[in-house]
Order: C-alpha cells, then sequence, then structure tokens
C-alpha cells in the first residue's frame, strides 16, 4: 500500500499521469457505509474495470448489508472502520451527516497516515471534517445525486486547502465510473445540492406531469410515462452530445404556428421557468441553513468537550 505523502505509490501514479484504470489500478479504497451511494460506487467501478475486488473493502453496521456487497460484488467486507482505514489509500465517507463526527473520530488513524479522504456526507464542510481527521490534509467534498445508481449520476468535487489538481483528478476517475463529474470550489457545494442534488426530484414531477398529460389526453397511463421519460432522456442527451445551448434545441422543434408552440405557451403562462429556478434557490438556501446549523452544533460540541476537559483536570 502506497499512502500518499509517505511513499509514493499514489505521488507515483500522479506524475504518471496514466488513464483511469491505471491510475487507481494498485490503489486500495475502503468505503466506510454500504449505502446505496457505497454500492453504485462499487458497481461502477467494478462494471468498468477500473479496479478489482480486492482493491475495495467496505463496511457497516449492517450485517445484511455487508453480505449483499460479498455475495454481490465479491469486495472485502467488515464492521471495523478503523481496520479498513488504516488498510487503504483512498477512504471514502459514504455515511450520514449526522454521525459523521462519530465516525470520523473513530477511524483512528495514526499520525503519519495519509490518505486521501473524499467525503460523501451532505452539507458537512471540509473543515469540521479537517477538525476531526488531524492526520491527513487531503480531504475532498464530494456531491453526488440519486441517478449515481443506474450511472448516469451527476457529481461535484470540491478539493480542501492541501488537495491537489491531480489528487482531483484521482477523486474524479472514482466518481466518473457513475456519471459525470465537474470540480468546483467548495462554495458552489450549496448551489449544486439545489441544482443536481435535488434535480432528480423535480425532473420525476415533470415526467409525471408530463404522462399524466397524455393520460388526460386518452393515452395508457403505461404508455404515456414511457414516452414521458424517454423523451426527457431523449432531450438530456441531445443537450449533452449536442454541446448547442437549450433554447436553440427547442426553436428546432418549435415550428411557427405549430402544436410544439402552443404547449410552450401554456407553459410560459403557468411560469415553469420562474418555478423552477425558484425550486433551486429554495433548496440552496435551505442547504445553507442546514450546513450553518450544522457547524453551530459542531462547534458548540467542541466547547463543550473542551468544558468538560478543564474541569476534569
Amino acid at each position: 500500500m502506497g499512502q500518499i505523502g509517505d511513499g509514493s505509490l499514489v505521488e507515483w501514479v500522479i506524475r504518471t499521469r496514466y488513464t483511469r484504470a491505471v491510475m487507481l489500478k494498485n490503489l486500495n479504497i475502503a468505503i466506510i457505509g454500504a449505502g446505496n451511494i457505497a454500492e453504485a460506487l462499487v458497481s461502477g467501478l467494478l462494471k468498468k474495470r477500473v479496479v478489482q475486488p480486492s482493491q475495495i473493502f467496505a463496511t457497516d453496521v449492517s450485517e445484511s448489508r455487508l453480505k449483499h456487497f460479498k455475495t454481490q460484488y465479491g469486495v472485502r467486507v467488515g464492521s471495523d472502520n478503523a481496520q479498513a482505514a488504516k488498510w487503504c489509500d483512498i477512504l471514502i465517507l459514504a455515511v450520514k451527516p449526522q454521525v459523521i463526527d462519530e465516525v470520523v473520530v473513530g477511524l483512528k488513524l495514526p499520525a503519519r497516515s495519509n490518505p486521501l479522504v473524499l467525503s460523501v456526507a451532505a452539507g458537512v464542510p471540509i473543515e469540521r471534517i479537517q477538525s476531526k481527521l488531524r492526520s491527513t490534509k487531503h480531504i475532498i467534498r464530494v456531491m453526488p445525486n440519486t441517478p449515481s445508481i443506474v450511472l448516469e449520476g451527476a457529481t461535484a468535487l470540491a478539493g480542501g486547502p492541501g488537495v491537489s489538481s491531480q489528487e482531483l483528478e484521482i477523486g474524479k476517475s472514482i466518481f466518473e465510473a457513475v456519471g459525470k463529474v465537474v470540480v468546483v470550489e467548495e462554495t458552489h457545494i450549496d448551489t449544486i445540492t439545489g441544482l443536481s442534488g435535488g434535480g432528480p426530484a423535480y425532473v420525476y414531477v415533470f415526467i409525471e406531469a408530463l404522462a399524466d398529460g397524455g393520460v388526460k389526453m386518452g393515452l395508457p397511463r403505461e404508455v404515456a410515462q414511457l414516452l414521458a421519460a424517454q423523451t426527457v432522456l431523449g432531450a438530456a442527451k441531445m443537450v449533452l452530445e449536442s454541446g448547442e445551448h437549450p433554447g436553440a434545441l427547442k426553436d428546432r422543434v418549435a415550428s411557427p404556428g405549430g402544436t410544439t408552440i402552443a404547449g410552450l405557451h401554456s407553459l410560459e403562462e403557468g411560469k415553469l421557468r420562474g418555478t423552477v429556478i425558484n425550486a433551486v434557490q429554495s433548496a440552496t438556501l435551505r442547504s445553507r441553513k442546514l450546513g450553518k446549523l450544522g457547524q453551530s452544533r459542531h462547534i458548540a460540541s467542541r466547547k463543550n468537550g473542551v468544558g468538560r476537559a478543564k474541569r476534569a483536570t
């Protein structure tokens, strides 16, 4: 195992700038928390042959989840987070934000241990993890979304102060196994939470409404839903593959005096654009509020801990 900063298996990988599969070929990945996002990552990494099962160690408190990971994917499993953390080169924290502090403290990494850490805990800033995990400065905050489960996710990465561009490439290599990846400043993570984090839910509502329109006009439900979902999938693919502005693609469909422009007029009357923009804004502001609340609780717990320590001396 080559820890970042100690030895140089990772540094060698960085210097060589190899392809994704080669970049991760000799690196061990520990995933703390065997939930849906963790399973999507394991499935994607193995399906795309980015790593081998022997390179993955998944931990969880649920025996049934561990059994599933072992049976389905053939990876190493266990309930000892500290053991997994000491074994790995890359540590992925895929746990709920309300338990992140407890989990990070429980890792008990040796002072000289220096893994690359990727945190998927929503709303938890890098500084908070850094304060608990003093042995490494290599921390990347990750905001994925649920379509990662079908390997069509949209993920944002934000590197902490000690993370290099090459280390971000390693993070990208992992999450590109489940979809598209962008690299942003941490200050943008709340906005991304409101856009691509909540975006699938907004799209599901649109698909449902589009299908309901078909049903209202006489189509069977299963036919309407299939057509609506495939239409959204195809339209999204055209945006991604053509590189054209969505407005230009829209204009190609809407001929003068035709049926599509009549439908678009109804969407404008219903203020679809403004409603969607407001949804992203509301979700972003809520994410910021929750993040500040979590940070306030974190600071309060640290102060209480210091107070107890002083009283004990």
